[in-house]
């Protein structure tokens, strides 16, 4: 399931426990995420789903479910 798979890269990327992620937790008001834990995130999204995020589409992905939406595309 995508969001299982997320929720394990998101947990893996940001030092958070996988458990405490809903698909409403949002990567930088929740987990702190800095400019470089994005970057790292996404390159390890594209890795795994095999997709391109565009910087601009970037900037829209702010909580799991974005990053779910994005790769069930």
């Amino acid at each position: 399931m995508i969001l299982d798979d997320v929720k394990e890269l998101v947990a893996e990327n940001l030092g958070c426990e996988i458990e405490d992620l809903t698909e409403n937790t949002n990567l930088i008001d929740d987990l702190n995420a800095d400019s470089l834990d994005i970057v790292e995130l996404t390159m390890a999204i594209e890795d795994k789903f095999g997709v391109q995020i565009p910087d601009e589409d970037l900037e829209k992905v702010r909580t799991v479910s974005d990053i779910v939406k994005y790769v069930g595309k």
